[in-house]
């Protein structure tokens, strides 16, 4: 499915099949999960993507080819490919081990084609090992959802109580990490999201709200999901001193402007910004100790535009997974 400019649907194409570059693997795709990403890049939020262009990054694929110079997998294994496709290894932030902030990366399904296809092209050392416990449909989320989740859940240290704001795929499964460690979890909603909360219910929340209501405890962390601005001065506000405010999207509305008090007595704001490797290695490892179970909900590849309709009205509860092939 490919998107010629932004701000259009997507479309299908006949495309050939993609050969693999130096160190790079060509996968069949089984599975790819739909992202809010991948809304920002269709619906235009996002400008810099390489139009046309096929996007996804939460890939789950086989191993079809070699191209030369790989060494790590063999046709005919499963791996995941995530939104960090490559980076450059020379510019300072690589060397000093921040390949999230690369100056020169290659990002998946923005700057190289992604995974709403058939077959797609990966770089090797980008790719993951997958749980074999794991199915492609499940292991699909993980591979973003999971993933910025795992790393903005990580910068929260040992937070007891944690709020997350947009109860959606990430969240969904960070509280599932967070029950594993020990944690409480505070779940806020859109202003009137029954089933929203009804869902933060299921997975044992220990308190769901609206984004505008205060927690029944101050938060010791709380990381933000939904790339809404306004969220920042709510969940300063509902921080303890000395607490942490995480926001875990690669694009957010403008944020309003608040009175120091907000921020102050060590308040702390701080963004995640795409992953690193050890991240999705550490992850991937926990992932099947916890049995992160993602709700998923399944639509063939013709539906992507669907299933981005469902994400961009709120329709959506955990995730949208495209199965591609059997």
């Amino acid at each position: 499915m490919v998107q010629e400019k932004a701000g259009q649907p997507l479309k299908p194409v006949d495309l050939p099949v993609p050969m693999p570059g130096f160190g790079e693997v060509l996968l069949r795709v089984k599975a790819c999960g739909v992202c809010r990403t991948d809304l920002h890049i269709t619906d235009g939020d996002l400008k810099n993507g390489a139009y046309p262009l096929v996007p996804g990054h939460q890939i789950v694929g086989i191993v079809e080819k070699l191209g030369i110079g790989t060494r790590r997998f063999d046709i005919g294994q499963r791996v995941g490919v995530p939104w960090l496709g490559r980076s450059c290894g020379n510019c300072r932030f690589c060397l000093e081990e921040h390949e999230n902030l690369c100056d020169e990366p290659v990002l998946t399904g923005y700057t190289k084609n992604g995974g709403f296809a058939e077959y797609t092209t990966a770089d090797e050392d980008f790719c993951f090992n997958l749980p074999t416990r794991i199915s492609d449909l499940q292991a699909a989320p993980l591979l973003c959802a999971g993933l910025i989740g795992f790393r903005a859940y990580r910068m929260t240290d040992r937070a007891r109580h944690l709020g997350l704001y947009g109860f959606g795929a990430a969240a969904h499964i960070i509280t599932q990490i967070a029950h594993f460690d020990a944690r409480k979890v505070f779940a806020f909603t859109r202003p009137g999201d029954e089933e929203g909360m009804k869902f933060a219910r299921r997975l044992g929340v220990s308190w769901v709200g609206s984004s505008l209501e205060r927690p029944p405890d101050p938060l010791d962390a709380a990381i933000i999901f939904a790339p809404v601005g306004e969220l920042i001065p709510l969940a300063l506000r509902a921080v303890r001193k000395g607490g942490l405010v995480v926001c875990a999207g690669i694009h957010m509305s403008d944020i309003p402007s608040f009175p120091y008090a907000d921020l102050w007595q060590e308040r702390i704001l701080r963004s995640v910004a795409n992953l690193t490797r050890r991240d999705g290695i550490d992850f991937l490892e926990l992932a099947p100790k916890v049995r992160v179970r993602s709700h998923v909900t399944v639509y063939e590849l013709e539906e992507v535009n669907e299933a981005l309709k469902d994400m961009r009205q709120g329709s959506l509860k955990g995730s949208a997974v495209l199965k591609i092939s059997s």
